[in-house]
Formats: C-alpha cells, sequence, structure tokens
C-alpha cells in the first residue's frame, strides 16, 4: 500500500486539554470514515453539528463535521475536520475510532503539508513559510512568514527563472538557425545586459539574506564589560523578569545567559556575559572564553561601564557595531556627576535611561534589515542556491569567447537552482529535513 493511497488523521490544534480540538483528516477513505462515526456527511465546506458515535454505536462527543473535496482542499486530497470539545478523553477515543479503520493511521509531523506540496496545493517555499508563520512569535516575524507562505517569495523567483528560459530560448534559436540567411545578426547578443541585470538582482537577494535571517531568529545582542558593570542588572530590567542571578561579588556570571525580548515586533535575543578581567580561576577563564566568542557573533554590542567605579576599564576593542552604555546611574553622586560622556548613560534600578536604551536598541535592527520588501531569503538554504545562481550566471558572461554552447549551460544550471529554491527538482533528504520541522497534525 503506497504512503497516498493511506487516509492519515491527527490532533490539528493545540496542546490538551482545550475549549475545542479539531481533528484533521486526509485521504480516500476520509469521507467514508467521517460517514461511519457521524451518518450524515454536511454538504462540502459547510459546518454541521453531528453526534460522533464509535464503530459499535457508543457516544463519544457532539461537535461540528466539516468536509473538504478534493482538490480543493489544504492536501489536495478529501479531507474532513471534527471539531470536538477539547478533553484528553474526548480526543482519545475518536482518534482511537479512527484507528479501527482500515487502511487509516495517524500522521507523521508534517505529514498533511508534505501532501500539499506533492499534490501541487503549495511549493517548498510556501511550505517554509507557513512553518516559520506557525512558529511566529513576533509581529516581524509574522510579516516575513507570511510573504513566504502566500508565495509572493516563489512569484519573485518565478520571475527570474522565466526570465532565464527566455534567454536559453534566445541562445537555442541562434545555435540551431545560425546558418539561416534571414538571421539578422546575433541574437543572443541582446540578452546578455538583460542577463546582468538578473544577476544584480539576485545579489541584491544574497545581500538581503542577513535582514531575513535577523527577522526570522532574532537580533543577537551581547552584553559586555568589567565584572559588576551592572549586565544582569540590565538583562533583568530589559527583560522585566528575573533572567539573571545579580550580586555584589565580581563574577557571579561565568556562562553566557540567553532571553528573548520583543521590541515593536522585533526579536531580540540578550546574551549575559562573564565579566572580562583577568583572572587565575579557571572556570572564570573559560566562562571569559564564552563571553569573547558570544561577543564575536553578535549583532550589536552593549559595552557597558559602571559610571560610579573609581576606575574604569580599557574599551574591548572588537570589530563588531558598539553601543557605549554607562550603567548606575542612581549611586552617582552629584560631584561625580555631570554631562553623559557614553551613548546611553541608564540606571537598572530606578529604569532611567532604559527607554531611550530600546530606542537604540530599534534603530539598530531596523538599520541592519532596512529591505524595500520583506520577500527575501531567510534560510541558509535559500542563500546556498541563489550563490551557486549567481556563480553560474557570472560564468555566462565573464566567459565571452567561450562557445554558446557552454553559456547556455551555465543559464540552464542557473535555472535549475532557482527551481530547487521552489521544490520543482529537489532530493528526499531534503524534503523529509523540512517537513519534519512541523508538528503532527500539520
Amino acid at each position: 500500500m503506497t504512503a497516498h493511497s493511506q487516509t492519515i488523521f491527527a490532533l490539528a490544534s493545540g496542546a490538551l486539554p482545550a475549549g475545542v480540538a479539531v481533528l484533521r483528516i486526509s485521504g480516500p477513505a476520509a469521507f467514508m470514515m467521517v460517514n461511519a462515526l457521524v451518518g450524515d456527511v454536511p454538504a462540502p465546506r459547510q459546518a454541521a453539528l453531528r453526534t460522533i458515535r464509535s464503530a459499535d454505536g457508543a457516544f463519544l462527543d457532539r461537535g461540528l463535521v466539516l468536509v473538504f473535496p478534493g482538490p480543493q482542499s489544504f492536501t489536495g486530497e478529501d479531507c474532513a475536520e471534527l471539531h470536538l470539545h477539547g478533553g484528553r478523553a474526548v480526543v482519545t477515543a475518536v482518534l482511537n475510532s479512527l484507528a479501527g479503520f482500515s487502511g487509516a493511521r495517524m500522521a507523521e509531523a508534517g505529514e498533511f503539508s508534505r501532501r500539499a506540496f506533492e499534490n501541487g496545493k503549495m511549493d517548498l517555499l510556501e511550505v517554509e513559510g507557513l512553518a516559520d508563520l506557525l512558529a511566529a512569535e513576533t509581529e516581524m516575524q509574522r510579516r516575513l512568514a507570511s510573504e513566504q507562505a502566500s508565495g509572493h517569495l516563489s512569484s519573485l523567483y518565478d520571475d527570474w527563472r522565466e526570465k532565464l528560459i527566455f534567454a536559453r530560448s534566445m541562445l537555442e534559436a541562434e545555435l540551431d538557425f545560425s546558418d539561416e540567411g534571414d538571421i539578422p545578426g546575433s541574437v543572443s547578443n541582446r540578452i546578455w545586459n538583460e542577463v546582468a541585470l538578473l544577476k544584480q538582482e539576485v545579489d541584491k537577494g544574497i545581500q538581503d539574506l542577513r535582514a531575513g535571517e535577523i527577522i526570522r531568529d532574532g537580533f543577537k545582542v551581547a552584553l559586555a564589560g568589567a565584572p559588576n558593570a551592572g549586565k544582569s542588572s540590565l538583562m533583568n530590567a530589559l527583560a522585566q523578569r528575573d533572567v539573571a542571578i545579580v550580586t555584589p561579588i565580581a563574577g557571579t556570571t561565568r556562562d553566557v545567559v540567553r532571553c528573548e525580548l520583543d521590541i515593536e515586533g522585533y526579536k531580540f535575543e540578550l546574551y549575559d556575559t562573564a565579566g572580562l578581567r583577568e583572572t587565575a580561576d579557571v572556570i572564570e577563564q573559560e566562562g571569559i572564553r564564552r563571553a569573547m566568542r558570544t561577543i564575536s557573533d553578535a549583532d550589536l554590542v552593549l559595552e557597558l561601564t559602571d559610571m560610579s567605579a573609581a576606575v574604569r576599564g580599557d574599551p574591548i576593542g572588537i570589530d563588531r557595531p558598539v553601543i557605549r552604555v554607562g550603567t548606575k546611574l542612581d549611586v552617582l553622586s552629584e560631584a561625580r556627576g555631570g554631562a553623559c560622556d557614553f551613548d546611553v548613560c541608564l540606571s537598572s534600578v530606578s529604569g532611567e535611561g532604559l527607554e531611550e536604551l530600546r530606542s537604540r536598541l530599534l534603530r539598530a535592527v531596523r538599520e541592519s534589515t532596512n529591505v524595500a520588501s520583506l520577500a527575501i531569503p531567510s534560510r541558509l538554504r535559500h542563500a546556498e542556491r541563489l550563490r551557486s545562481a549567481s556563480a553560474h550566471l557570472q560564468s555566462a558572461l565573464q566567459n565571452e569567447m567561450s562557445p554558446l554552447e557552454l553559456r547556455a549551460e551555465d543559464l540552464r544550471l542557473a535555472s535549475m537552482e532557482l527551481s530547487r529554491m521552489t521544490g520543482r527538482i529537489d532530493t528526499e533528504t531534503l524534503l523529509g529535513k523540512i517537513f519534519s520541522e512541523f508538528c503532527v497534525g500539520k
């Protein structure tokens, strides 16, 4: 029995218990199974209240039933949904009844979406966008995922692919009809300017990848400075909860402490790091080594300095964007007060200066994600395919003395890379990796 001859089912809604639980069924026996459970099947796409009974006629629940005949359904197959009361016992009883039908089984993670892909209801980019939409926690993540799930990114790459197909057709025309007397001049020469412009668009897409990664995965901000500079206190103040341990003892933080923050719809990942100083403590040395690694990988570093300290440490001196933050503003005496000689001066205790720091963080992430459209790549897979396509286009453009057959082959290879973006050409291993990111029921 092939996979698509089987009918699959699963809980498609959230964790139990819940107010409502949605069971999804997809496959050739979906309507037969629903008919056996509820009797009269409602009209397509019209919700109807039905009593759900087991094979022996025992009452299981009473809920809404919907059916979606293929191919006009999520998976492209006959689909049905049972909207039940969201108790664990109710859902388990109905799932057990569904499992009793011949040729029916529980769906695997992402199997509904995979069937939608294989039946042409979604391409691979839309599938990835749907996965990101389900996982979105901030408004910008939602917007980025929506652009991809709605097919806008696919449309862009399909447009590029069509341009390559046209360019290849011009080359094939010259190769096939070069001996004909009525072919005026070199037809293929007309297309190379268009190919060059296309390569610029592809390269721009590669440049936008970092913006997509920041929106999707988060803007990484490392808090750095000497021991007792106020890093842990600042993290707790920004997160508005006790994330890191705060004590007056220097070297309290010895490992990297991470928390997430949502500022105006952007996801920030804050990293509290060990205080930077010379030390003979082996454990603290390892903490400092990890701190430097975190700092070097960050999108932005907040370099903290205790303004109340008698002696201030030297600047870190790293090749990363830095905001210099003066801390402990609340303990400064009037004699030591005065003008702030840092980018931001603040107090984690009183909250003074925190709003200004948030504004600077927001400005930094917006500068890093300044793109005209959110139809941009956001995964390493996208970057690999675009870089490969760009390399083939570059080869076709720079090898002007090469035979047209070789330059046409470069365009064909570039077109194949764009096809891999949407999943027209792909490997089983890649598909398995992508669909495994989904929860069961999607």
